[in-house]
């Protein structure tokens, strides 16, 4: 089903592949490496309107994908049991290995830890998940064949972009977590449900004491 009858010019495999190569490659390589300074959340702010913009201009987009909310209660019970299992082995890890970072950025900061609590699902998740999942999977189609060939790019670059955080904890936690995201959505058509997942284990990664390894680096 497409959002309206008429129809977009579509782009080019060497235009798509040059847009893919400034957007998934080219952008992160400048932020991690600062050649002028920008602050990374609104640069993605940018980059999600502009992925917005292809999408809503685009008439064989489903609008209805970037939220979708019914694909969420079928599937709630697994999302919770596997991120409950998750966050209680990443947990005692970081207790095991790390036992002053546990609780470290709640404890140091409690209303602070809450504000982001709160932001961070609507102003680093959702726009993520504009660019990486609804946008990626649209717009590159072409270039990755088939319904599992979008998965596996679309954690690669979404974890390649964590290479601003300058750790290989960042860039190996988001591959896998890239995996799941991506996966989700393609099983959906619900980017509030692989948003919803993905704000779940961001939010553990900052309350267990591993959010410096996601913000830091950036600065």
């Amino acid at each position: 089903m497409t959002a309206t009858s008429a129809q977009s010019p579509v782009p080019g495999r060497l235009a798509l592949l040059v847009e893919f190569l400034i957007l998934f490659l080219a952008l992160p390589l400048a932020f991690r490496f600062k050649p002028f300074p920008f602050p990374p959340i609104p640069a993605l702010w940018l980059i999600a309107a502009y992925c917005l913009f292809r999408l809503w201009s685009d008439a064989s987009f489903d609008r209805r994908l970037l939220w979708n909310p019914a694909a969420f209660p079928p599937r709630a019970g697994q999302i919770l049991l596997v991120f409950l299992v998750t966050a209680l082995g990443m947990g005692l890890g970081v207790y095991l290995l790390r036992p002053q970072m546990l609780f470290g950025f709640a404890r140091r900061a409690p209303w602070f830890w809450g504000l982001v609590m709160l932001l961070y699902p609507a102003l680093s998740v959702y726009p993520q998940g504009i660019v990486y999942r609804a946008f990626f999977f649209h717009r590159y189609r072409e270039l990755f064949q088939g319904r599992l060939g979008m998965v596996l790019p679309s954690a690669v670059a979404f974890a390649f972009m964590h290479i601003i955080f300058r750790n290989p904890i960042a860039v190996s936690f988001t591959l896998v977590g890239g995996l799941l995201f991506a996966w989700r959505y393609q099983q959906t058509g619900s980017l509030f449900t692989s948003s919803l997942e993905h704000a779940l284990y961001g939010c553990l990664m900052f309350t267990i004491g591993l959010g410096d390894y996601f913000y830091k680096g950036a600065r």
